[in-house]
């Protein structure tokens, strides 16, 4: 190895270490110090991860708000429920036997059998009709099932395809379901959800610019210590490294922020809507947080950070040259 390559691999940015290890605990050593310099400035670090968190919570509340709308009409009864008319020649156990073999398919959530009595009585007390009805000889009225399509079911498309399969029982007469509802729900659920990808998109490169902009303030700050650091030889990517850290901790920061907001925004929605679903006698409840929307949110966050921090540190970094 010549003198030169000597030099040169003595230099910070050029040393390669090939232990693990060790590289693991320069990287974990960067991070600290990364953190140790926003622990400086904690007023403008918060300031910062409290708007990245803003940015973060908004899609996010949204998106689990629109889920959670959707869970609700899926557990409405008769929101998307199939009318079947048994045969009138079938006996009560008869029918009762065609409900057990309906309910235990995996795309039906629930069949609910009305017999023939039943379904008598009922039109009898809300039609206003009983005095005409006593003049029959006989019932006319069917067995009627209802069945709710299971959440794997809940669709349009789906719906339509179970009842067409339903039909294909030799004990049913007529199969009734509107689905007209179901997809003005299914368009307006799809209108919903593409209105927060845009929102999240636009929200996402406001992080970047955030982020980025903190950055190229932070090398500003530093433009002598970069100088005095590429005159002894580092490279842009041993001077890059402690920005990305830090443009990772932004990120973090804001992604804890940001499931704070949504955690406290839901969960004072929680009482008003339990309170709201026991008037119609259901025991709907908001789902806050899942692990996967939990996931998607730490890994989100210190991802936009990075980054906007890459594209800061590429722009900015390349134009200090030690002269």
């Amino acid at each position: 190895m010549t003198g030169k390559a000597r030099r040169k691999a003595k230099q910070p940015g050029f040393r390669r270490n090939r232990n693990p290890v060790t590289w693991l605990l320069r990287h974990a050593q960067m991070a600290l110090a990364a953190l140790g310099r926003l622990a400086q400035q904690p007023l403008g670090t918060l300031m910062t991860a409290a708007v990245i968190g803003i940015a973060i919570a908004l899609p996010s509340g949204l998106y689990l708000l629109v889920n959670n709308v959707r869970d609700l009409t899926g557990s409405w009864d008769g929101g998307s429920s199939i009318s079947l008319f048994l045969n009138q020649s079938l006996s009560d156990q008869q029918a009762r036997g065609v409900r057990e073999v309906i309910a235990r398919r995996d795309d039906v959530a629930e069949a609910r059998l009305i017999s023939r009595q039943q379904a008598l009585k009922e039109f009898r007390q809300r039609s206003g009709f009983g005095e005409a009805l006593d003049l029959l000889d006989h019932n006319p009225l069917p067995a009627v099932i209802l069945v709710r399509p299971s959440r794997i079911a809940s669709s349009a498309l789906a719906t339509e395809r179970l009842a067409k399969t339903l039909e294909g029982f030799r004990e049913i007469d007529l199969v009734r379901v509107d689905l007209q509802w179901v997809r003005r729900l299914e368009a307006i659920t799809r209108t919903l959800e593409r209105g927060i990808l845009v929102l999240s998109g636009l929200l996402s490169a406001a992080v970047l610019l955030i982020v980025g902009n903190t950055i190229r303030l932070e090398i500003q700050n530093r433009h002598n210590e970069i100088e005095v650091v590429k005159l002894v030889g580092a490279t842009d990517a041993f001077i890059r490294r402690p920005f990305l850290y830090e443009g990772v901790w932004y990120g973090l920061l804001g992604a804890l922020i940001a499931i704070l907001l949504v955690t406290a925004g839901l969960g004072l929605m929680q009482d008003p809507v339990q309170r709201l679903a026991g008037l119609y006698q259901s025991g709907f409840d908001l789902d806050i947080l899942t692990s996967g929307a939990l996931l998607t949110i730490l890994t989100g966050g210190p991802l936009l950070g990075l980054l906007g921090a890459w594209l800061a540190v590429g722009r900015h970094l390349s134009r200090i040259q030690p002269e």
